[in-house]
C-alpha cells in the first residue's frame, strides 16, 4: 500500500516498518482503518493466525492474489459505506468435558477488515479499561490475571464469587453494545460497519440464519467488543470497592465472607440482567472458598497455584474460539 487509492500490497513493503498513529476521536476514523500501513499490519496478523476458510472457501494463501485484483473495489465500498460483510461459517468444536461449542469463522477478507478496525479502536478504548481486566489486551495475559487472584488471596480475600455468563458471545445485545462503542467513536461510517458485522448472519448447514443477538466468535474484533461491553461491569465493581479479576467473560470477585459473597452474587446477577441484558448461568455460578474454584485453568489450594488439566484444556479451546487461530502458539497480546 502506498496511498489511499492504491491496491493492497499484502506481501509486505516499507509500510511494515511504521506503526499506524493513534487515531483522534473525530469523524474520520475510517481513513485510519483504511490506511495502507494499518491494513498491511492487519493482513500480517491474520496471516500469522492462520485459520480455516470462511463461507467463500478462500484460504489464507489465496488472499494476496485476490486482494491485488479486488482490493480497490472493496476499499471504495468500505469508504462509501456500501460494504456488506459475509455471514460467518458455523462450525462446532468438541469441549474437553463433553458436548460441543459453536464457532463462527469469518472470511479471510472480513478477518483482515475486522483486524484493521480493532487496531484503530484498541488505542482509543484500551487505556480506559480497568486494571482488573486482563483478557485480550496489549501486554496483559492470563498469567497476570491469576497473579492478581493470588495477591487478593494473600490479602485475606478467600471467598470467591465465580460468575458464569450464560453463552455470553451469543447473548450480546447489539443496541447496548453499540451505544457503548458510540461513547468514544463518532465516525458514523465505522459505527455502521461494526453494526453490519454484528448483523451479518451465520451460515448453518446450507441456510443463512440472522444474527439478531451476539458478536461472532472467531473474528478479530469480537474480543475487543466484549471488553467494551463488559467495561461497564468492571466500573460497577470498582465503584463498589470490590476486588475482582476478569478475563474476557470469565469473572471472579474475591470477598472475605460467605454472606458478602451471596450478596455480591445477587447484586451482580441483577445488574447484568437489568443494565447489560446478560443472563447468568446459575448452575455454573457459585460462591465458594477459593480452594474449591478453578479460574483460567488454575486451582488455588493451600496458597499454591496448580494446573487443573481438564480446565486448562477447556481454556485453550476457549482461546481458540475467541481468536480464530489454530492452537499451538501463545495467546495474542501477551
Amino acid at each position: 500500500m502506498t496511498d489511499s487509492t492504491t491496491t493492497m500490497n499484502p506481501t509486505g513493503g516499507a509500510e511494515d516498518r511504521h506503526q499506524a498513529a493513534q487515531p483522534a476521536l473525530h469523524d474520520h476514523l475510517m481513513e485510519a482503518v483504511l490506511s495502507p500501513a494499518n491494513l498491511h499490519r492487519a493482513w500480517r496478523r491474520v496471516k500469522s493466525n492462520q485459520g480455516a476458510p470462511g463461507i467463500d472457501g478462500m484460504r489464507i494463501e489465496d488472499f494476496p492474489a485476490y486482494a491485488r485484483d479486488h482490493w480497490p473495489a472493496i476499499r471504495q465500498s468500505l469508504s462509501d459505506s456500501r460494504y456488506q460483510p459475509q455471514p460467518v461459517r458455523r462450525v462446532t468444536l468438541p469441549k474437553p468435558g463433553g458436548g460441543e461449542r459453536a464457532l463462527g469463522i469469518p472470511t479471510v477478507v472480513d478477518r483482515v477488515i475486522q483486524q484493521a478496525i480493532a487496531q484503530v479502536m484498541t488505542p482509543i478504548f484500551d487505556p480506559e479499561f480497568s486494571e482488573s481486566s486482563f483478557g485480550f489486551r496489549p501486554k496483559r495475559s492470563a498469567h497476570g490475571a491469576v497473579k492478581q487472584v493470588k495477591a487478593d488471596i494473600q490479602a485475606g480475600y478467600r471467598i470467591a464469587v465465580d460468575l458464569d455468563l450464560a453463552k455470553f458471545f451469543d447473548n450480546v445485545d447489539h443496541d447496548i453494545l453499540m451505544a457503548r462503542v458510540a461513547r468514544r467513536i463518532s465516525d458514523k461510517r465505522l459505527l455502521a460497519l461494526i453494526g453490519r458485522y454484528l448483523r451479518a448472519g451465520v451460515l448453518v448447514n446450507d441456510s443463512i440464519q440472522p444474527s439478531e443477538l451476539g458478536t461472532p466468535q472467531g473474528g478479530p474484533l469480537s474480543p475487543l467488543l466484549a471488553n467494551i461491553l463488559l467495561d461497564d461491569l468492571d466500573r460497577e465493581l470498582e465503584g463498589r470497592g470490590h476486588r475482582f479479576v476478569r478475563y474476557a467473560d470469565d469473572l471472579m470477585v474475591l470477598v472475605k465472607s460467605e454472606r458478602a459473597g451471596q450478596r455480591v452474587k445477587a447484586n451482580l446477577t441483577a445488574y447484568l440482567d437489568r443494565r447489560l441484558k446478560l443472563p447468568v448461568n446459575e448452575t455454573k455460578s457459585q460462591v465458594a472458598k477459593i480452594d474449591q474454584c478453578v479460574f483460567l485453568g488454575f486451582t488455588f489450594k493451600r496458597g499454591k497455584l496448580r494446573w487443573s488439566d481438564a480446565a486448562f484444556a477447556d481454556f485453550k479451546h476457549r482461546l481458540k474460539e475467541l481468536t480464530g487461530r489454530s492452537w499451538g502458539g501463545n495467546p495474542p497480546d501477551k
